[in-house]
């Protein structure tokens, strides 16, 4: 008998979600009268544009405060950051996490099983370096744009500033917040395989004091994949309060959900992905069982305030709850002729809440000819999780079978399926909590040098246990995490530096439930990054950067091949790359940003029989290049361009499955009907080329899109 899976039903809103209601407000008068003269009382404007932090010209971000908690200017960060700023994403049409990397270098995206983002930073994948104006987002899922005002990748560990992880870089997003500029957006998209997507950002000053913000979003597509659908919507109300002249407090709350089928793409065959041109949209398994979706509900609130005398306060909570479902019916190994490919399939369940508080103080003095900008703050969190995983047995084949053999030529399966617990499956509750302190000193050496150096100290925490069996289990570490980086700049618009810091992964993992057994007493990993590198400043809106690093990885746990039952630590994997990177504008009418990696990934010391020494890591390209321009040929028309190029790396640490590479153009052509009308046209994949866009493992492996559109109208009023 086949059980379908529980289901939880995406409310079907529709076109109205993206609609708000925009409060107004308005300034009164009044009039003073004497004998020879009428005289206008003082009016105050409401609405006046304020200065972000975040400056940005096009394509280009000056300053950013997510890699020292401080608002500084990124020629004066020691330390690789590519800021996807607003225009870029509206320009190529974002949409995802996986768009904004791809301009990125030194970052890929893996498939993930077809349920959540999982990029890969300088040969370190992840899921859970993933924040939110700058606290943890770490739940496995697919994170949506709407709301997000310009998103930040930072290369390189930065535990110094956000705690454990970050052992590769991270993905810091920027929300749109209420403020004062009073947006008012609405956009339609129209694409193909039936996408229609409808957005809308909406805020209104009501005083001076006071000023509301709605974003908003509803989509429906499909997919050149056959059997897929995705459906999401999420809406994210904010409000801004002065509270006086020098204290400023925002709340919001996000509700958000996407469901969608869990897409896991092809398999391969001696050594290389089946046939694409037959497979490139055929699904293998089942995509009517293969449901994935998630439900985030989150409230923020920050607290600003600046006492005078160069010392600031901030405060900053977040409160998330998310709930998470996925199954699979996916193919594993091709058959020795070539002919049969096997099935398999399981469900996963994850509830998690999280709750953190920041507290940051800076200040800003003079000692003599030495400038400092201190920071000193503290970061609480506490993590519940449950999980709940049951493999798929294909009672056809036997009542304990946990595969099933179909055709290649004909890969989906439609028998019966029945989910239950197998042994190793688990059923899980952990708590996790982190108590940390840290500090920082910028400090400006005169007018050519510049230091940054800090550290953070963490007790981190995981209360384990096994809902199977009663078994509980407890891990503790104390987490040291220093950074120092020598800044010279030699120009004003140039800037040299070296870095260095540390990051450490606790036993516990990404996701919070690998403790064991056999690893909850174990050193957490450690990662160390060395990092040389440029920044220049071509033009007050053109920037340039270049960076070399070597990051290696400690205490990897390695399993003995003679004994499996023998594990011990090991300096397990070095990365070393170069990047670089440009973005703004060439001209007035000609905007660009772009990038080159070189990375050489490699296991340094045998991990297990399928990491041996010397090994390639898994889908690390060697060569990525990526470059993205518009021009626009008058005040109304323009048109963009862009290629991507990577080069062939392996699906998996035993190189055996290689994926070959490609080079892939897209295209836009922009037209302004008016000051509130414009419509844009984004073209993917231009020439149809036929590429392996990502990977899993060797055997989960997704094609590219074939040629598609994407068609929209925004309006602003």
């Amino acid at each position: 008998m086949t059980t379908k899976p529980p289901h939880r039903p995406l409310r079907r809103l529709g076109p109205l979600l993206p609609l708000g209601a925009a409060l107004s407000g308005m300034s009164t008068a009044a009039l003073a009268a004497d004998e020879d003269l009428t005289t206008l009382a003082p009016v105050n404007v409401v609405g006046q544009r304020v200065k972000s932090e975040g400056d940005t010209r096009g394509y280009v971000a000056k300053r950013s405060s997510t890699a020292t908690k401080t608002d500084t200017p990124l020629i004066d960060t020691p330390q690789s950051i590519t800021v996807i700023t607003q225009e870029l994403i509206k320009d190529q049409a974002m949409q995802s996490i996986a768009d904004t990397v791809r301009y990125v270098p030194g970052v890929v995206m893996s498939q993930g099983e077809g349920n959540r983002d999982a990029p890969i930073f300088r040969g370190n994948a992840s899921t859970g370096d993933m924040y939110v104006d700058g606290i943890r987002d770490d739940v496995q899922y697919f994170r949506d744009l709407y709301n997000i005002d310009r998103v930040e990748v930072l290369k390189g560990p930065n535990a110094m500033i956000f705690g454990r992880g970050s052992s590769g870089g991270l993905i810091n997003r920027a929300t749109k917040q209420a403020n004062w500029d009073n947006p008012r957006e609405a956009n339609l998209q129209i694409g193909s395989w039936d996408k229609f997507r409808l957005s809308g950002d909406f805020g209104q000053a009501i005083n001076d004091d006071f000023a509301v913000r709605l974003t908003s979003m509803w989509e429906s597509s499909r997919s050149y994949r056959e059997g897929f659908h995705a459906e999401r919507w999420g809406v994210n109300p904010t409000a801004s309060w002065r509270a006086g002249e020098q204290t400023k407090v925002t709340v919001g709350y996000e509700h958000f959900e996407d469901d969608r089928v869990a897409d896991r793409g092809i398999s391969s065959f001696r050594g290389r992905p089946v046939d694409l041109k037959a497979n490139v949209s055929t699904f293998f398994g089942d995509p009517e069982r293969s449901p994935t979706w998630a439900k985030v509900d989150a409230f923020n609130a920050v607290i600003d305030h600046d006492f005078g005398g160069g010392f600031k306060f901030r405060n900053r909570t977040r409160y998330a709850s998310y709930d998470k479902f996925y199954q699979n019916i996916f193919p594993g190994a091709v058959n020795a002729a070539g002919t049969r490919v096997s099935i398999s399939a399981y469900n996963d369940a994850t509830q998690r809440e999280n709750f953190f508080n920041q507290t940051d103080l800076t200040y800003a003095l003079d000692t003599g000819p030495l400038k400092h900008t201190l920071l000193a703050g503290a970061e609480f969190g506490h993590q519940i999780t449950d999980n709940l995983r049951r493999t798929g047995y294909f009672t056809a084949v036997g009542p304990n079978a946990t595969s099933v053999s179909v055709s290649l030529a004909d890969p989906r399966y439609t028998g019966p399926i029945s989910f239950r617990q197998a042994a190793s499956d688990a059923d899980r509750h952990s708590l996790t909590t982190i108590a940390a302190g840290y500090f920082q000193d910028q400090i400006e050496l005169g007018k050519y040098w510049q230091l940054v150096g800090g550290v953070r100290y963490e007790r981190f925490e995981v209360d384990f246990r096994n809902n199977r069996n009663g078994q509980t289990l407890f891990s503790g570490d104390d987490l040291l995490s220093p950074r120092g980086g020598l800044i010279f700049k030699p120009l004003d618009d140039v800037s040299l530096y070296a870095n260095y810091s540390i990051a450490y992964v606790p036993r516990a993992g990404d996701q919070l439930g690998s403790l064991t057994v056999t690893n909850q007493t174990l050193q957490p990993e450690q990662f160390k990054n060395y990092e040389v590198g440029a920044k220049w400043d071509i033009r007050p809106d053109l920037s340039a950067t270049l960076a070399f690093y070597q990051l290696d990885r400690h205490n990897a746990l390695a399993t003995d091949p003679n004994n499996p039952a023998i594990s011990f630590l090991v300096d397990g994997q070095r990365t070393r790359g170069i990047e670089l990177g440009v973005s703004g504008n060439i001209t007035d009418a000609w905007r660009v940003i772009g990038g080159y990696a070189y990375q050489d990934a490699e296991i340094t010391e045998s991990l297990s029989a399928s990491a041996p020494k010397g090994a390639k890591v898994a889908q690390v390209p060697e060569h990525t290049v990526s470059f993205w321009n518009r021009y626009d040929f008058t005040p109304n028309w323009g048109a963009g361009l862009g290629a991507v190029y990577r080069s062939a790396m392996y699906a998996a640490t035993d190189n055996l499955v290689t994926l070959p590479g490609f080079l892939r153009f897209d295209a836009a052509v922009y037209y302004k009907v008016n000051d509130h009308v414009q419509v844009q046209v984004n073209v993917e994949n231009l020439f149809d080329k036929e590429y392996v866009s990502s990977a899993h493992s060797n055997t989960n492996i997704m094609p590219g899109s074939p040629i598609a559109a994407n068609a929209g109208v925004r309006v602003s009023f």
